[in-house]
């Protein structure tokens, strides 16, 4: 068996991984869901009347605040259901499984041993605290 053929026999062991089960239920959930469409359609009508106010000359900045605010408000609520908060953490734990994948053939194309090598990147400081969860 070439590289090839192991890297698509992988991409079936994936999609029987239990992790990537439970995100594609979540996403067949979320796209079935009438509530959660119809949310997200409202929302990007919002977001369209935003931008088209945005093109405006002399745009009314109170209506951007509360157009702005508006989409904010949508946004929050939709994340809140409890189908997208199901979604996102299904989409975060396949993510984090393609990342472990992807490390380990990473380190392994550098000589590292696979049997050996972690699955996780390790976690260093950038320097910026943008978007970071705390120094441990």
């Amino acid at each position: 068996m070439d590289v090839i053929e192991m890297a698509r026999e992988l991409g079936k062991v994936i999609q029987q991984d239990e992790r990537y089960i439970r995100y594609m239920d979540a996403c067949t959930l979320n796209d079935t869901d009438t509530e959660i469409q119809n949310e997200i359609g409202k929302f990007n009508m919002k977001r369209a009347e935003l931008g088209e106010e945005m093109r405006k000359n002399g745009n009314d900045t109170e209506k951007l605040k509360e157009l702005n605010a508006e989409i904010q408000q949508m946004y929050k609520t939709i994340m809140e259901m409890p189908k997208m908060i199901e979604f996102y953490e299904a989409k975060d734990e396949l993510s984090k499984l393609i990342t472990s994948v992807n490390y380990i053939v990473s380190q392994a194309s550098q000589g590292e041993d696979p049997e050996t090598c972690p699955e996780t990147p390790p976690q260093s400081c950038s320097g910026s605290c943008a978007g970071c969860s705390g120094c441990g």
